[in-house]
C-alpha cells in the first residue's frame, strides 16, 4: 500500500503536504491571471472601440471571479470553476481579440496546473 504523499508512480512526492503545495499554485497562477486581466484595461480601453466599456466589464468581472476561486480551491469545484473561467476568457475574445489572446496563454497555463495537480495528487 502506498503512503499518503506517495504520487501515480509509487514514489513519494518530497512535499510536507502535497494537497496545500497544489492549491498554492493554482492560486498563485490564478493571482497572475487576475493581476494581468487588471493590468490589460487600459490597453483595452484604448484599442477598445465601441466595445471598450463591455470589454472591460468583462475584464473586470473575470478578475474579481478569479480572486474569488483562488481562495475556494480548497474545494473540489473550485478547480472545474477555474477551468470554466479559463473557457469564459477565451469567449471574451469575441469582445476584444487582445481578450481571446490571454485566453489561450491562460488556458495552456491552467492545463499544466492540472498536469502537475493530477502528477502530485495521482
Amino acid at each position: 500500500m502506498t503512503a499518503p504523499d506517495e504520487g501515480a508512480s509509487g514514489r513519494p512526492s518530497g512535499l510536507r503536504d502535497p494537497d496545500r503545495a497544489v492549491r498554492g499554485l493554482g492560486a498563485l497562477t490564478l493571482s497572475v491571471e487576475t493581476l494581468v486581466l487588471l493590468l490589460a484595461i487600459q490597453p483595452i480601453r484604448l484599442l477598445g472601440g465601441e466595445l471598450g466599456g463591455a470589454a472591460i466589464g468583462v475584464v473586470v468581472g473575470l478578475a474579481v471571479l478569479a480572486v474569488v476561486l483562488a481562495g475556494l480551491l480548497r474545494r473540489p469545484w473550485a478547480w472545474h470553476a477555474a477551468t470554466v473561467l479559463q473557457g469564459l476568457l477565451l469567449l471574451a475574445g469575441f469582445l476584444q481579440w487582445s481578450l481571446g489572446a490571454l485566453g489561450l496563454i491562460f488556458a495552456a497555463v491552467w492545463v499544466y496546473v492540472l498536469h502537475v495537480r493530477r502528477v502530485i495528487l495521482g
